[in-house]
């Protein structure tokens, strides 16, 4: 299959108020991520390089020991095994993140 309307994917929860379409090929993620106001995605790391884009709504990320707030239209890229964490604002926001290699544990 080659193209997607992420409306009709169904989501995985990573945590509480933060949920992920993910879409694959081989090498690649593609995730659409819906955050709920003041969600918290805790410190973390995992191998996979990760990119970014805010779609929607304000948050503030932390990426090793920089901490930035970020709003629409703002980029980010994780190298891999470094760690990050976000705090959403107190509205709702979208990210779309590009993984690679594809994360195994967020196929479904």
């Amino acid at each position: 299959m080659y193209f997607y309307n992420p409306v009709d994917r169904g989501y995985k929860e990573i945590v509480a108020g933060i949920r992920a379409r993910t879409f694959w090929c081989e090498k690649i993620m593609l995730a659409v991520v819906d955050l709920d106001p003041d969600a918290i995605l805790p410190n973390h790391k995992h191998p996979h390089e990760q990119a970014g884009i805010v779609i929607r709504g304000e948050l503030t990320m932390t990426i090793a020991d920089e901490t930035r707030g970020l709003k629409q239209g703002d980029l980010y890229m994780i190298p891999g095994n470094t760690e990050h964490s976000v705090i959403v604002g107190t509205a709702p926001a979208q990210l779309l993140d590009i993984f690679t290699p594809v994360r195994e544990d967020m196929r479904y």
